[in-house]
């Protein structure tokens, strides 16, 4: 049986149609996953990412521990509530997973890694506090639900519903920053996964049910994971899973600015392999697909490049902001603007496209048909 979050009875209440996600019942939609999408464009929309693993780290040491831990460098977070978002990789560079680390006080982080990961990597963050001989604490906050408010309204819904001392701190937060709600419980972190300004909110479990009804009541549209899949597609950002997995490395991922090789001291788990790859110069392409003909960009199409080589789709939607076919493509170095992409057996023509497609409400790119 699927697991369940503390909001499940909530979803289930308001109408969603609810599937199986990295074995948790999830909300799809609440009925028009086109509305929930727009309703994030244009004013503000709910996500229930409780099923996403709240871990904290915290002793002595546990900074140096996650310098080697992960790509990106915590040697970054200089002050309290700082964020960064990294890759925690194998020893051949593959990404076990992508994730959010949050600077909480001196020797103490919090992290927040993906629902279908979160057994593995758990057990791949304990090992690796064990074979360093270290004495840190790894506790995974499952008493704790997460909801995401976003869009261009959401930050001052939800600060309305904020001890009316904390708002003004709050709304002051800078984006990839996060604070502790004085006598709440609750951490709330100016981050998000649709393109869009709003906040993640971090709380007891008990008060998520409330917290929910009445962002609602306020004006905020509940969404579900069909909305957050077209939302984060059109704003360039990765899913695990599809765009990358251990079998993939972050520099073929349009990751590569997760990964900081300086300083060269700093010896993170996997750097060996990338810095191999780096030097090899066979380095594939991430890039943005803009379908052309009609359509629909879907993971696992092949793509091909005349007289380069072919390479594959590795996320693709129907964008409800441009309403045309995007997706994602690892490709050949050498590719150039326009590709094919065979689907259903016909080669349709895709422009090739810098991401993000959109963000903040804005489109990005050139929607003009090639000459």
């Amino acid at each position: 049986m699927p697991r369940q979050t503390p909001l499940h009875d909530l979803h289930v209440a308001l109408g969603a149609r609810m599937v199986d996600f990295g074995g948790w019942d999830m909300p799809v939609h609440y009925g028009s996953q086109i509305e929930e999408h727009h309703a994030v464009r244009r004013g503000a929309g709910l996500f229930d990412v409780s099923h996403m693993c709240v871990v904290d780290l915290h002793g002595a040491g546990a900074r140096a521990f996650l310098q080697q831990l992960l790509a990106n460098d915590v040697g970054k977070l200089k002050l309290p509530g700082k964020a960064l978002y990294s890759g925690m990789l194998n020893e051949t560079g593959g990404v076990i997973d992508d994730l959010i680390v949050y600077h909480r006080a001196e020797d103490a982080f919090r992290l927040v890694v993906n629902a279908g990961t979160r057994d593995q990597d758990l057990a791949w963050i304990r090992a690796r506090v064990q074979a360093a001989g270290l004495a840190l604490a790894v506790i995974e906050r499952a008493e704790l639900a997460m909801i995401a408010v976003q869009g261009p309204k959401a930050r001052e819904l939800l600060a309305a519903q904020l001890p009316p001392e904390e708002r003004e701190s709050t709304l002051r937060l800078e984006p990839f920053f996060a604070r502790e709600i004085a006598g709440t419980g609750w951490y709330v972190a100016r981050t998000g996964y649709t393109g869009e300004d709003g906040f993640e909110v971090m709380l007891p479990s008990a008060g998520a049910e409330g917290l929910w009804r009445a962002l609602n009541a306020a004006g905020a549209a509940s969404c579900g994971l069909g909305a957050r899949d077209t939302l984060r597609l059109e704003a360039g950002m990765n899913l695990y899973g599809n765009d990358m997995d251990a079998s993939r490395h972050p520099l073929e991922s349009g990751l590569a600015w997760t990964v900081a090789f300086d300083p060269a001291s700093r010896d993170f788990i996997g750097r060996a392999a990338l810095e191999a790859y780096r030097a090899s110069g066979n380095s594939a392409r991430f890039v943005g697909l803009l379908l052309e003909d009609r359509g629909v960009l879907r993971g696992h199409q092949r793509v091909v490049v005349p007289g380069v080589g072919e390479g594959e789709v590795t996320s693709g939607t129907f964008s409800p902001t441009l309403e045309r076919s995007i997706g994602f493509a690892r490709v050949p170095r050498g590719t150039g603007a326009e590709v094919q992409v065979d689907i259903r057996g016909k080669l349709l023509r895709a422009q090739v496209t810098k991401l993000p497609f959109v963000r903040n409400g804005r489109v990005l790119i050139d929607l003009t048909p090639p000459a």
